[in-house]
């Protein structure tokens, strides 16, 4: 089974502070910056009703940390912006399947011709076997856990059965799970098989966050121990 990783949903950072917000999560022992791994949520208006970051500040991120970027684009038009984030320093693309289609095989191999991993995201809505004819394709699949947009949003706990089907079928998968993640209920993703934890909320707003990101790893590595 792949190894844990805890990856900060920026998105709940201080964007006013983002250089050092990103820094700090490294230091704290973030795998990944869901932007080290860190998180980057990126958005246009259209796919979801809200609008943050893109390339010109993952390409300003990355002038600060060595990390893995684990850009997640919520974006009507993924294979318009491949180039774009991959110049900016991105290590992770990825789309969202409904974006996509049936373009989607064509837009992993023109993610990995950018040198990026490529990474499938689902909506709540959205059933998991839409996913299953690009799996041996994918480098990761995205099971989101609130629908997508806006962060600090009540965890659906109905979605985790998408991750149970995914690890029983495809066991060398990276399973990421994003939305409403916390110390509360990690146990939860993390018995379901996840093992790449998106948290924001949970982890910016915790009084010491290094604590958490710990947490929520020993929670994950624990679960991978008892299967």
């Amino acid at each position: 089974m792949p190894s844990a990783k805890i990856a900060p949903s920026i998105l709940s950072s201080d964007f006013s502070q983002l250089a050092v917000e990103c820094k700090r999560m490294v230091e704290d022992g973030a795998d990944w910056l869901h932007m080290g791994h860190v998180l980057a949520d990126v958005m246009d208006g259209h796919f979801v009703p809200n609008i943050t970051i893109g390339a010109p500040i993952i390409k300003s991120v990355r002038k600060h940390v060595d990390t893995f970027l684990d850009c997640h684009l919520m974006v009507t038009d993924p294979d318009k912006w491949v180039e774009d984030f991959a110049k900016a320093g991105a290590s992770m693309y990825t789309f969202h399947i409904e974006a996509a289609g049936e373009d989607s095989k064509a837009l992993i191999d023109k993610i990995h011709e950018h040198g990026m991993r490529a990474g499938v995201a689902v909506k709540p809505k959205t059933p998991i076997e839409t996913v299953f004819p690009i799996a041996d394709v994918m480098d990761m699949c995205l099971v989101m856990t609130v629908e997508p947009g806006f962060g600090g949003q009540k965890f659906m706990e109905k979605c985790i059965e998408k991750v149970k089907v995914l690890r029983e079928k495809f066991p060398n998968l990276d399973i990421e799970v994003d939305g409403g993640l916390g110390l509360d209920n990690i146990d939860i993703a993390a018995n379901a098989g996840a093992n790449v934890i998106v948290a924001g909320t949970s982890i910016f707003g915790s009084p010491n966050p290094a604590d958490t990101i710990s947490k929520l790893r020993a929670s994950v590595e624990t679960a991978q121990a008892q299967k």
